[in-house]
């Protein structure tokens, strides 16, 4: 790209002879940094989710350091702020309930601060989101360091994958199949390493994300996080972000509405998590891109899978790295992009693309023998979704693909634990569990409860799958015959509020259809009794349910919505 005269927002703090400059040049100085650091080189902050809370992001001061290391060669004065990290694993409710809330904590922190360009250090699944959407609302150059997947899980002789194995056999100790030992054996033998799910879950999916819309280096995704390229990579990322400041390559020149719709078809190329339709979506509405939940089933829903990886496949991502990654995918796919797209390096999708390996066509199939066709992420609407519900048949079983069954309903998430394994539930491997009360309102926080178990008494004559609907999102690495994010949600009055025991419901993923068989004159009796549920009294819960979105307009709070935020201020040379 062609050098431009760069605006350096810290000047404002550190060139003046002032009093003002006097106390931030020398407080800084503190730390050891010498004066000639304030003679004008691009400060370059390094947004850090390292916590011990979030396990996977555990090694992020280690990758810190490198993207120092890169910052200070490329002539950059490198600065490390933390942010809050909510990590999925530990945090309570869930940890989408604080997405937004660390993505305000992104935001404040570069636009309060002496920042020029922003490194992104981000993992577990929330904490990507969180920190592209905070720093979409400021608009400085900034490019992405995930932290990678964690070495492939082992366990007796086979590979097991975080989370999807988890799901798997606690069900299979439900069902009588695996001992309590043998799941408790399998524990310290899942994750072995340093880094994120090696699934193709939320943190994978979202990490593919970042590439695919041009956000970070080509193959940020899958080097796992104990590989030394991954150190690479990040002393690689601190050079280059001092050269996006200086050619003031900004968010908005990478994150067109071309660059989101590459990502949505990477994602269902990826077999990626249903997730990543809400994530995308907060982002996109941050910077201003027009992008709705339509486009997911326009542009992707068709795309076949590509990757034979679990949750709707075989392999993990370690595998998936040593196979080529995100660049084979996206070559294997090169016809179906905008190869034009604008990357932070500086090159084009195209470009970075361009004539990338394929090294092992088990774990990445060619496009004209795909691993399953039409496999993207589908869109739901009808009487039950009005605003759209989603679901992923590259994870789902293809008979139920099309079902009519009878409504079990658990009006919260509490009642489904209780009743779930009562011998007296009036419930078989036909009927349509039902789950209310869990979206971005009624948990709050829309928590990963939608992939519901399944009842002892159906899991004990072998069946594996039935279909599930809720208001809720479910992990990315999850699997199952799984309708999520319904909307509008129970919590504020939605049709799904409304079913009842024995409703029939009707599933047909080839119509887009999902529909409740009752009348609309019945409806309105229910609805006429329907009672909206209490609103938190104080802090932050409080805040976010009185202005959370609903999921299919990405579960943002109303005022950060639509590149509202004051440019950040920025002086030129």
């Amino acid at each position: 790209m062609t050098t431009v005269k760069a605006k350096r927002r810290s000047r404002a703090w550190f060139e003046k002879q002032d009093r003002d400059g006097f106390v931030h040049r020398s407080w800084t100085q503190k730390a050891g940094h010498p004066a000639d650091e304030f003679d004008g080189r691009p400060v370059i902050g390094i947004c850090n989710t390292w916590s011990d809370l979030t396990p996977c992001n555990s090694h992020f001061r280690e990758l810190a350091d490198f993207v120092k290391r890169g910052v200070y060669e490329a002539g950059g004065f490198p600065l490390e702020f933390p942010v809050m990290s909510p990590g999925e694993t530990q945090i309570r409710p869930t940890a989408m309930l604080f997405r937004n809330l660390a993505s305000m904590d992104v935001e404040e922190s570069i636009r309060g601060n002496p920042i020029d360009g922003v490194v992104l250090l981000m993992g577990c699944d929330k904490t990507t989101p969180s920190l592209l959407m905070g720093a979409a609302s400021c608009g400085l150059p900034t490019i992405g360091v995930s932290g990678g997947p964690m070495l492939n899980g082992k366990f007796r002789g086979k590979d097991i994958g975080s989370g999807t194995g988890v799901w798997m056999m606690s069900e299979m100790v439900r069902g009588g199949l695996m001992t309590q030992e043998e799941f408790t054996d399998a524990e310290a033998c899942m994750n072995r390493s340093t880094g994120t799910c090696m699934t193709m879950g939320t943190a994978s999916s979202m990490a593919s994300m970042v590439e695919a819309l041009g956000m970070s280096l080509p193959g940020n995704a899958a080097i796992p996080a104990p590989d030394t390229r991954r150190n690479r990579l990040a002393q690689l990322s601190g050079r280059r972000i001092v050269q996006m400041v200086e050619e003031d390559l900004t968010m908005d020149c990478i994150l067109t509405r071309e660059a989101f719709e590459n990502a949505i078809r990477v994602n269902a190329a990826i077999g990626g998590s249903t997730n990543v339709v809400i994530h995308l979506l907060a982002v996109a509405r941050r910077i201003g891109i027009e992008l709705a939940l339509e486009d997911w089933d326009r542009i992707g829903s068709r795309m076949p899978c590509l990757v034979n990886l679990q949750p709707s496949g075989h392999y993990l991502m370690e595998d998936f790295f040593y196979a080529g990654g995100v660049p084979a995918v996206m070559n294997e796919i090169r016809h179906l992009l905008h190869l034009d797209a604008l990357t932070a390096n500086g090159r084009t999708i195209g470009q970075n693309i361009e004539d990338a390996p394929c090294w092992n066509r088990d774990v990445i199939k060619p496009i004209d023998t795909p691993f399953k066709e039409n496999a993207g992420i589908a869109v739901l609407k009808g009487n039950l979704a009005p605003d759209g519900a989603v679901i992923k048949p590259s994870a789902a079983s293809p008979q139920l693909l099309q079902h009519r069954g009878r409504a079990v309903v658990f009006e919260t998430i509490e009642d489904l634990r209780e009743r779930l394994d009562d011998p007296g539930l009036d419930i078989d491997e036909h009927c349509v569990m039902v789950l209310k009360n869990c979206g971005p309102v009624g948990y709050p926080g829309m928590a990963e409860v939608g992939n519901m178990p399944l009842p002892k008494k159906v899991l004990e004559k072998g069946i594996t799958d039935m279909v599930r609907i809720s208001d809720a999102r479910m992990s990315g690495t999850a699997y199952g015959t799984v309708v999520l994010h319904t909307s509008p949600e129970a919590a504020v009055g939605g049709p799904l509020a409304l079913v009842r025991d024995g409703d029939m419901i009707e599933l047909d993923v080839s119509q887009r259809r999902l529909h409740l068989d009752v009348s609309e004159e019945e409806l309105a009796r229910r609805r006429a009794d329907w009672m909206p549920p209490p609103v938190p009294e104080r802090g932050y819960v409080k805040m976010y349910v009185e202005h959370v979105q609903q999921a299919h307009l990405g579960a943002d709070l109303d005022f950060l919505v639509g590149s509202s935020g004051a440019p950040v201020p920025r002086e030129s040379h």
